[in-house]
């Protein structure tokens, strides 16, 4: 699917005014600067799926390190085991940062899903004013009626010999009726003092560019740069009483009691052992 311009709608842009669209050029005017981080900003009206757009153009070398690309509307979106991620237009944001963090050890790149992780829940408490946590790996908690439920994810795709992107969605005004299940959120419904995308986006976006840039600077040593301890501070699963579903049909129970240096679950066992796990679906089993 190509995608078209949010300026490009023809009026239907305001069929929802508590919905309004986000404005590109005054994203671009605030966010990208001479030495930082972003390179620019896109706003497009409706696409398939903002990360594939941008590891294409990533791959075919048409997208320089710090593009932003953001979808009003997503008829694609994917995250983690290929699920989708569909919301109504305007009613969130979804968009994917190119990065090229030719200073880090290809190792340390796992940190980068994580690393996004901190970098939306502390941009989303500033400017919305909500308590967020993580679970692990990539997805973002809010409460509502007392209840842990997603409002966000993201997922880290490579894109050529030595890029990632990066891809974030975030419900922000769902109301009730319009949660794709029962289990999710929204920052409207977690109490947001605001779901004005444009501050939200902004504060989301000077997160990722402080963290980034603190990460990079220490090569990608989580420990060093204050990821690794940030990361665990705000992790809802750690403490927890959990399942990690494994590739192969395998599950694993115990409780998550760490985040190793590579970024991995720490699971204990009943038999006491510990044992890493680097990939998998993550369920909660203990409240915390």
């Amino acid at each position: 699917m190509t995608p078209r311009d949010a300026a490009d709608d023809n009026g239907s842009r305001w069929s929802d005014l508590d919905r309004p669209p986000l404005n590109a050029a005054a994203l671009r005017r605030g966010l990208v600067r001479e030495g930082g981080l972003y390179s620019g900003i896109e706003v497009v009206r409706r696409t398939g799926s903002t990360n594939s757009d941008l590891v294409a153009r990533a791959d075919a070398r048409e997208a320089d390190e710090g593009a932003v690309l953001v979808a009003e509307e997503q008829s694609a979106g994917r995250g983690r085991l290929d699920r989708r991620w569909t919301a109504p237009p305007r009613s969130g944001l979804f968009f994917s940062v190119l990065l090229r963090p030719a200073e880090v050890p290809v190792a340390r790149w796992g940190w980068l899903p994580l690393l996004t992780g901190v970098a939306v829940a502390t941009g989303l408490s500033r400017a919305a004013g909500v308590d967020t946590a993580l679970k692990w790996p990539n997805d973002l908690l809010v409460t509502v009626d007392g209840e842990e439920r997603k409002a966000g994810g993201i997922l880290a795709e490579r894109a050529g010999e030595d890029g990632v992107v990066v891809g974030v969605g975030i419900n922000v005004s769902l109301r009730a009726e319009e949660l794709p299940v029962p289990q999710a959120g929204s920052l409207a419904l977690a109490g947001a003092r605001t779901t004005d995308r444009d501050p939200l986006l902004r504060a989301v976006l000077r997160s990722l560019e402080e963290w980034y840039g603190r990460w990079r600077e220490a090569a990608g040593d989580p420990g060093a740069s204050g990821l690794q301890d940030t990361y665990a501070a705000g992790c809802a699963t750690l403490g927890r009483t959990v399942r990690a579903e494994l590739p192969g049909d395998r599950s694993l129970v115990g409780e998550a009691v760490a985040l190793d240096g590579d970024g991995r679950l720490v699971i204990a066992t009943e038999e006491g052992v510990q044992q890493p796990v680097g990939a998998g679906d993550i369920v909660h089993l203990r409240p915390a």
